[in-house]
């Protein structure tokens, strides 16, 4: 049998078919060793997910697939790497140099469960062992406090000749609020530019360390703050939260289209309140219409991550600070979380590989 080549591996495992994992991931720079000796391969593949990703399971779709189209092969020595893709920006490294990622989560106007959203996104990804940041970047409104259960205030040091503050983390994740520094009851009476800057300092002033992904819970609108945010750092990409009715997809297109105009691709758009199922017959209502985010996601030629139905349970979790992914662990609300947060980092990882981050990926370990 001849030497099989790179380019003969990839096809092979390109028709792996796994729920869980997309491979428009896999390139040929996926491929870190290829060695055939006798009737054995050695095989090396990084992919640029979450080591959760990474499973016995994935790695015998892989082997399979390549002995169907190599069946002369007996043996396959196969080594599956995780490394996480990073977004290639100078000026976001200047200010976040450790954070591969950065995610905003926006609305068009409130009331539309984003910080709820944001917060069970975060804890998901950290779920799922990557490295995550939250910035509660809604000045004037800051629920991750109460979200997260934290009534700690966070603790500073000096670092030559600037004071850095240290996130609090709680659930996996780092996170940092104008909560965590004002009374819960005194209300933040801030114009935009002071506001503005306090999400700058929470980006150049808080410690962070290494991330994999730093996600902003943006206020609702496309005012201050989120201009100041696009034009301070370079973001990764955001995603829009929406409920199904009319009036929410609205300003949902509005926060879309804004962020198109700045440059900032739409990861993806997540319906909030799709629908609710009677928990005495099991019946599904669809209390503010149904399809409206994924119509709007095909209407502008974005991903439709998920829908979140609407149950008591959710809003319980939020007031007594647990996310859905712990406090309705093991059930379909947990499930549906973080099946969205997994297309969201798929779309991450996809929209890194075909904009540079590919070369980054495995220059280090190019022989």
């Amino acid at each position: 049998m001849t030497d099989i080549t790179r380019s003969e591996v990839l096809n092979a495992i390109k028709k792996v078919s796994d729920k869980n994992f997309n491979k428009d991931l896999l390139i040929l720079n996926s491929i870190k060793n290829c060695e055939f000796k006798g009737k054995e391969l050695h095989l090396t593949i990084v992919l640029p997910v979450n080591s959760a990703y990474v499973n016995d399971h994935l790695k015998e779709k892989f082997i399979q697939s390549i002995k169907e189209e190599f069946p002369g092969i007996e043996n396959i020595n196969l080594i599956i790497e995780s490394k996480m893709a990073a977004q290639p920006d100078q000026k976001k490294d200047s200010i976040l140099p450790n954070v591969k990622n950065t995610i905003a989560v926006a609305s068009g106007k409130g009331g539309v469960g984003k910080s709820t959203v944001a917060v069970n996104i975060a804890v998901a990804l950290a779920k799922d062992g990557a490295k995550v940041g939250l910035i509660d970047a809604d000045v004037y409104g800051p629920s991750i406090p109460l979200m997260l259960g934290i009534k700690e205030k966070p603790k500073v040091y000096q670092h030559e000749q600037t004071i850095k503050m240290i996130p609090l983390e709680k659930y996996g994740i780092k996170m940092i609020s104008i909560g965590f520094l004002v009374d819960d009851n005194a209300p933040v009476i801030w114009r935009g530019p002071m506001a503005s800057g306090a999400v700058k300092q929470f980006m150049s002033d808080v410690d962070w360390g290494e991330l994999d992904y730093l996600v902003f819970d943006m206020p609702p609108g496309t005012g201050d703050i989120q201009l100041t945010l696009v034009q301070t750092i370079p973001l990764t990409g955001a995603v829009v939260v929406t409920t199904p009715q009319e009036v929410s997809l609205v300003d949902a297109r509005k926060a879309f289209k804004m962020f198109g105009r700045v440059n900032v691709p739409v990861l993806g758009i997540v319906e909030n309140m799709s629908y609710f199922i009677a928990p005495d017959t099991g019946k599904k209502y669809d209390i503010f219409g149904s399809g409206g985010g994924s119509k709007m996601a095909q209407e502008l030629n974005s991903h439709f991550l998920g829908g979140i139905p609407i149950d008591p349970r959710i809003r319980i979790g939020g007031d007594k600070g647990v996310p859905i992914v712990y406090d309705l662990e093991g059930t379909e609300y947990e499930k549906i979380i973080m099946g969205i947060t997994r297309n969201l980092a798929n779309q991450v990882h996809v929209r890194n590989i075909t904009s540079g981050s590919k070369i980054e990926i495995l220059l280090d370990d190019e022989e």
